[in-house]
């Protein structure tokens, strides 16, 4: 009689047959085979497809056993059944610990039955796309009725308005699913998208003090969060994403109807209504949900045919392309070219360009909507036809990748196990054989996406025709003497190095070695750039810096391809390395950045702040908190992205100075306000939030401020942070969680964190150059301090010139409460009396320190001039206004208002502190100093100067010091 594992190929034979004494160690058991679908040699293949299955049967038999009782496997998963079932495992639960061992028991036993079903095809894809969201649903339900109850126990009822009757009722959680969860096509292994809502305002009644209703609900959905979410020995229930709700990481837990209302109406981005196109109640007061999801709808659909939504596809195609090509991400099924998101981005479109008018298409399902698309003839049957079938074939393909080990992947399996049982799974003889089959959908589902979602760049498909003769010079199929002759004729000024640059390049190793496409592709482009580089100022310099971008990118031609085909963006990159190597070293080091160069208008039009931090959530939203890595690399490339773009609007002077530093000033508070969300995220996942003398959760009581540039909002390119970080936080409680620490000790390690994240080198370099020296007591001082000890410090043992650094201090992320409070200590700090003679001395001793120690040398200052040190120059500008904000605040305390030099200046002048032709001339002659040392920053030079430049501004910069500092 033959083993049951025989007729397996021969890796998974070989597996099954390893690890059939470990999962049936005293033999086949009876029970596991009273169902007349199962067989030894049908569990032999479950045991083949899927490791979860067999740690499954070998670690919780009785389980299993206890499964097959209730419905046999070979029955459906219906809602009805999922719902018995967790009626049953809760119907015991008396605390939260017993709540959560039940769920996840209850979890472990329907992923089985889902998995087992799904795997070895016995149910279709519509089934375990159903059973998955009804399993969530029931689970959402099941834990928020517990939480719910306990919670009024604990504070009462919550009342308000009824919004169905328009009466005073209680007030329940409004739970909304996003994404797979809202449209009933949840994966076998997905984490859940959702958002909390509830009614409106009001307050508990019943308990032993009121509650806000807001806080009440915000309680209860971290309790609910921590029921699914929370790691525990008996695993978790799904992983919880509250990122998609308003104002993402950084908003409230849970909002009013009124509140969600007015953000989508007021500020909701086109992701949003992608985002919106999936949601539904899914747990909570239906009736009362269903009220709110219809006052939202007119922010999804318009009312008529909706052809602006156009543009904002083609910017989420772009953003789509960048996302793969940064993370490599064609070997993922989701998120790779020819993907699931690139089927489910081709529904959505419609939906949202034509579901005003066409209402078939207020459905939620992609299957259904691919119907619809069909009846109203919006796209040909063929196109719908392979939609579908590479739908169905790719989400089935994610449930056999994540039924194997239950877990969270898209990506295609490297090893030959895997593989093998993946291909098992889809029904392929081999792995060759499905993937052939893969790749054909992927093909087909990239084209249409192509087609339906083109950019004007796309449709320009035909290029202009080269002249021979750079074809010729690259492939260096003439003589040397006419090379040089072309060259020359077409305006190279040093075509002999040109010549030299192109031969290395050519001769190089790693051009030599290029696999037969990828030097086809880099003999395509090259005589395009060369013709390109011809029509920009100095050719052959604008060569030497393109080059370095090239040789970063023969391993990666596809950014060859970008440049061949958007002539527009091949525009942009010569024209910028032309105008300034910082910006050519900038592409070399993160070709990725050439993703900016496709869209001119964008490019020389910078973001400002509030569309800035909504950029960055939407690149964020799709990586895990969890994920540090993965959430550097993007907070580095969002970093250079957003700096080339300022970069290139100061050289087209599309930017003046000043505006030029609030840009790189509004990049950096952008990125610390999420790197402080990420720090706090993962520490409190570990250790819960800190302790708070009123009990209250989710606010972090830290803040981070900046001085120097970044307080004086005066960033350059290379600037580093001058960071402070305090907390007003009780240093004599301690965090929540499971692991608690003391508040102290859990800031400590936050500040720490922050750091690393800021100034760790990666792949992609270093975010941000931090330096912490000027938090009190230096280097010697505590990492974080409470505002409290902060403020003794400033007021007791504070130098001058630490006064001097609180002038051009300002909060810049964190706490809004903390950052008042800050902000109240300095302004108290900067308006203390002083004795103005003894601070003139002071501040003068400091500063001829300085320039001793920065400055140029007594020898060389006829031949160079220090823009920043010498004399003259910026910093004695900066050290007057100092003196004077310091010396007169007390007499004018609305001169803390600002803690940039420019209205520092304009303000000294309005009060009459510095006359105002001064303050005029002060403020004329320090935008042209900063000025120049920007653009030197962009051609790779450091701040020295000849040493007859800038004559005027010096020679009556020195006079004012004169006036003001010597008398």
């Amino acid at each position: 009689m033959s083993e049951p594992w025989s007729c397996l190929p021969l890796p998974l034979a070989e597996d099954v047959a390893a690890s059939w004494a470990a999962v049936f160690p005293e033999g086949l058991p009876g029970w596991l085979l009273e169902d007349a679908c199962i067989s030894a040699e049908v569990i032999a293949q479950a045991l083949a497809r899927s490791l979860f299955l067999r740690q499954t049967l070998e670690r919780h038999p009785e389980q299993v056993r206890t499964l097959l009782e209730s419905r046999t496997l070979s029955e459906p998963t219906t809602p009805d059944y999922l719902q018995a079932r967790c009626n049953e495992y809760l119907a015991d639960v008396t605390d939260e610990p017993g709540l959560q061992g039940a769920l996840r028991r209850f979890r472990r036993e329907t992923q089985f039955r889902i998995i087992w079903r799904d795997l070895m095809r016995w149910a279709d894809l519509p089934e375990t796309m159903a059973a998955t969201s009804a399993f969530a649903e029931v689970c959402i339900q099941g834990a928020l009725n517990w939480l719910h109850d306990a919670a009024c126990e604990q504070y009462g009822t919550p009342w308000g308005i009824d919004p169905v009757s328009g009466s005073e009722a209680p007030q329940s959680l409004i739970v909304i699913g996003m994404g797979k969860l809202g449209g009933f096509e949840l994966n076998v292994s997905s984490d859940i998208d959702l958002i909390f809502a509830f009614p409106g305002k009001g307050e508990t009644r019943g308990g032993q003090r009121s509650l806000d209703n807001q806080q009440f609900f915000i309680r209860l959905g971290q309790r609910l969060i921590q029921a699914l979410d929370q790691i525990t020995a008996d695993g978790f229930v799904f992983r919880v994403d509250m990122r998609l709700r308003p104002y993402g990481q950084s908003g409230a837990l849970a909002l009013s109807f009124a509140a969600l209302e007015t953000y989508y109406q007021d500020q909701g981005r086109d992701w949003e209504r992608y985002a919106m196109v999936k949601a539904r109640v899914v747990a909570g007061d239906q009736k009362a949900g269903q009220v709110l999801m219809e006052s939202l709808r007119p922010f999804v659909y318009r009312r008529y045919i909706d052809f602006s939504a156009f543009e904002s596809l083609r910017s989420m195609k772009a953003m789509i392309s960048r996302e793969v090509r940064r993370q490599g991400l064609e070997n993922n099924i989701k998120l790779g070219s020819g993907g699931i998101r690139e089927i489910e981005f081709v529904v959505q479109a419609f939906q949202l360009i034509r579901g005003g008018r066409d209402r078939e298409l207020q459905q939620r399902e992609l299957l259904v909507i691919l119907k619809e698309l069909e009846s109203l003839e919006l796209l040909p049957p063929q196109v719908i036809n392979e939609l579908r079938e590479a739908y169905i074939f790719l989400r089935n393909l994610e449930h056999a990748l994540q039924g194997m080990e239950d877990k969270q992947t898209q990506l295609l399996p490297e090893d030959e196990l895997s593989r093998a049982r993946v291909a098992l799974s889809m029904g392929f003889d081999d792995w060759q054989s499905c993937q052939q089959v893969l790749t054909q959908h992927r093909e087909k589902v990239a084209t249409h996406f192509g087609n339906i979602i083109a950019t004007e760049e796309d449709e320009e498909s035909s290029k202009s025709s080269l002249e021979e003769g750079w074809f010729e010079l690259w492939l260096a199929e003439v003589d040397e003497v006419s090379d040089t002759e072309w060259l020359e004729k077409h305006g190279y000024e040093d075509p002999g190095g040109s010549l030299s640059l192109l031969a290395s390049l050519r001769d190089s190793r790693t051009v030599q070695t290029m696999q037969t496409q990828g030097r086809k592709r880099l003999n395509q482009f090259m005589p395009v750039l060369l013709e390109a580089l011809a029509k920009v100022e100095r050719p052959s310099e604008t060569l030497s810096r393109v080059l370095q971008l090239v040789e970063a990118i023969l391993r990666r031609t596809a950014y060859m391809v970008l440049l061949l085909e958007n002539p527009g963006a091949r525009t942009q990159l010569v024209k910028l390395c032309s105008e300034s190597p910082w910006i050519a070293r900038q592409l070399a080091e993160a070709p990725l950045l050439l993703d900016e160069l496709l869209n001119a208008e964008s490019l020389y039009n910078p973001p400002a702040r509030d569309e800035l931090q909504d950029d960055l959530r939407q690149q964020m939203l799709r990586i895990s908190y969890e994920d540090l890595e993965n959430q550097m690399e993007s907070l580095r490339h969002f970093k250079r992205a957003h700096t080339l773009r300022v970069a290139a609007s100061e050289l087209k002077g599309t930017l003046p100075l000043m505006k030029v530093s609030d840009y790189l000033t509004w990049i950096a508070e952008v990125v610390l306000d999420h790197v402080v969300d990420l720090a706090f995220s993962n520490l409190v996942a570990r250790h819960g939030y800190p302790g708070r003398a009123d009990g209250a959760a989710n606010a972090t009581d830290f803040a981070v401020i900046g001085y120097g540039k970044l307080g004086g909002i005066e960033l350059g390119y290379t600037s580093d942070l001058d960071l402070v970080f305090v907390h007003n936080a009780d240093p004599g409680l301690a965090t929540d969680g499971d692991k608690p620490i003391d508040n102290v000790v859990f800031y400590t390690r936050l500040g720490q964190r922050i750091v690393h994240i800021l100034n760790a080198q990666t792949p992609s370099g270093q975010l941000y150059e931090v330096d912490m020296r000027l938090r009190p007591s230096g280097k010697s001082g505590l990492l974080v301090s409470t505002l409290q000890a902060f403020g003794k410090y400033q007021r007791n043992d504070a130098w001058t010139w630490e006064h001097q650094a609180l002038a051009r201090a300002r909060g810049v992320a964190g706490c809004s409460e903390t950052l008042a409070a800050f902000e109240a200590i300095r302004h108290d700090i900067l308006c203390q009396s002083r004795d103005k003679d003894k601070l003139r001395q002071e501040v003068v001793e400091m500063r001829e320190k300085m320039r001793a120690n920065l400055g140029t040398a007594e020898s060389r200052r006829e031949e160079t001039f220090h823009i920043k040190h010498d004399a003259g120059g910026i910093v004695d500008m900066e050290f007057m206004v100092q003196y004077l904000m310091l010396a007169w605040c007390e007499e004018h305390p609305e001169l803390t208002r600002w803690s940039d030099n420019i209205r520092q200046m304009e303000e000294l002048g309005r009060v009459g502190v510095l006359p105002v032709e001064d303050a005029e001339k002060l403020r004329e002659a320090y935008i042209a100093l900063r000025s120049n040392i920007h653009r030197r920053a962009l051609q790779n030079l450091n701040s020295q100067v000849a040493g007859d430049a800038f004559a005027d501004e010096r020679r009556y910069i020195r006079s004012v010091w004169q006036k003001i500092m010597v008398g």
